[in-house]
């Protein structure tokens, strides 16, 4: 089978344990309410544990960006990107349906928080640059951090790729 990429979906932030979460959905063929196939029930599942994938506060701006991806099989990805030390990513995953990586079943809405140190396949990656050059342009950049400017950036929906 061909590789072939996906559909982004950016979702409006929200706020998790004092803490603002930009989104980004990734998925294959639309299914389900969600125009790019994210399950309600795998997206409430996936947002439920995400406090545990999420770090301690140490000063920095309280802030993160989470990737939800729905696989073409049972799997369903949750990876959160947190700022620390300023300018560091504290990196937590979480996956369901994917008994490999040590899921109890094949159910997408059984999520486990992973203990391996897998950041993302290639549909999961491309906002992490955009959030990089967000982070520096509204945070590290001007005299004052400006955090609500950096949730109002994020990556263009769309491809998962060709984003040149």
């Amino acid at each position: 089978m061909a590789f072939t990429e996906k559909l982004l979906r950016v979702l409006s932030p929200i706020e998790v344990g004092g803490r603002w979460i930009k989104r980004y959905h990734v998925a294959g063929d639309p299914v389900g309410i969600d125009p790019v196939g994210i399950e309600p029930a795998v997206e409430q599942a996936a947002y439920a544990i995400l406090p545990e994938l999420l770090p301690e506060p140490d000063g920095t701006p309280a802030a993160s960006f989470v990737v939800l991806h729905r696989g073409g099989d049972d799997g369903a990805y949750l990876n959160a990107y947190s700022w620390v030390w300023d300018n560091v990513l504290h990196f937590g995953g979480a996956a369901a349906g994917q008994p490999v990586l040590g899921c109890p079943d094949n159910d997408p809405t059984h999520f486990v928080r992973l203990d391996r140190s897998m950041i993302g396949c290639v549909w999961e990656l491309p906002p992490i640059l955009h959030e990089r050059d967000a982070w520096v342009r509204h945070m590290l950049a001007p005299d004052h951090a400006d955090l609500d400017a950096y949730l109002a950036d994020s990556l263009a929906e769309g491809s998962t790729g060709d984003r040149t």
